[in-house]
């Protein structure tokens, strides 16, 4: 057999990371929801970054599915994708912490 049998992993992992996006797009909308009862101003800033976080995600999410369903071994995750949502949660965290 020449081309490796990788299973559910591709769909599994495409699962996982849409099902994180949902979660963060549910989250940026209660966020736009509160910026908006509150007159918008500042408010905005952690929907901007909470925004940015999910195309992030959504775009992570889509490469390493495709990845994964190539016959190849796929090459490990591009660590500047995962330090990029990583910041942008904590500085959705902070920017949230200073609005309030």
């Amino acid at each position: 057999m020449s081309q490796r049998d990788h299973g559910a992993q591709a769909e599994r992992t495409g699962l996982a990371w849409r099902r994180t996006a949902l979660a963060a797009t549910a989250c940026t909308l209660l966020l736009l929801h509160s910026a908006a009862r509150r007159g918008w101003g500042t408010a905005v800033v952690p929907v901007a970054f909470a925004g940015a976080m999910v195309i992030i995600l959504v775009a992570t999410g889509a490469i390493r599915e495709r990845a994964l369903r190539r016959p190849e071994t796929p090459k490990p995750l591009n660590p500047s994708l995962a330090v990029t949502a990583s910041a942008l949660v904590v500085v959705t965290a902070v920017a949230l912490i200073a609005v309030r």
